[in-house]
Parts: C-alpha cells; sequence; structure tokens
C-alpha cells in the first residue's frame, strides 16, 4: 500500500525513532515538494529531515493540481494543502 504525508507524522516519528512503522503499515510513503522543503530547512532543522533524504521508501512527488493546493492553502498550511492534493491526484489515477 501507498500513503502520502504530510510533515507531522514523519517528524513526529522520527523524533521518538520510530518512523520505520510507515514502511511496515505501507511499504511506501509519498511526500510532496512542500513537505521535503518542510523537513530539509536548513534554517530550522527537526527530526526527520535525514531521514526523507536518504530512505528509498521514502518518495518525493510533485503536485499535480496547483489550483487544489491554492484553493486549500486557505484553511491549512502549504504541506498539508499539497499532501492533500497528491493524495487527491493519486486517488484519482487508480
Amino acid at each position: 500500500m501507498i500513503v502520502v504525508s504530510d510533515t507531522s507524522p514523519i517528524n513526529n516519528l522520527a523524533a521518538i525513532n520510530h518512523l520505520h512503522l510507515l514502511q511496515q503499515l505501507y511499504g511506501t510513503v509519498l511526500i510532496p515538494e512542500a513537505v521535503y522543503r518542510q523537513l530539509t530547512d536548513p534554517n530550522f532543522p527537526v527530526a526527520g529531515a535525514i531521514e526523507i533524504q536518504t530512505f528509498i521508501w521514502i518518495q518525493t512527488r510533485p503536485v499535480q493540481d496547483r489550483t487544489l493546493v491554492e484553493a486549500l492553502s486557505n484553511e491549512l498550511d502549504i504541506g498539508e494543502a499539497e499532501a492533500m492534493s497528491t493524495t487527491s491526484h493519486f486517488v484519482s489515477t487508480l
């Protein structure tokens, strides 16, 4: 199974050394580019930064629907908006 994640699950599980649970549960984890940027911002180091750059089961995907991201950004942060947009696109292609 493949799942799309935003920043919090990766950050929080990495902080307690249990990021491997996502791989065990889902196999592959997709993250949008905004989530990648949030986790790897050199000015704001967080748990999970190294892992998302090295674990092959965490894959970054570009957003396909910028209009949806913009609409969702009115209520959500950019990582959440892109994650929901990526999920929407991924589900619609199955």
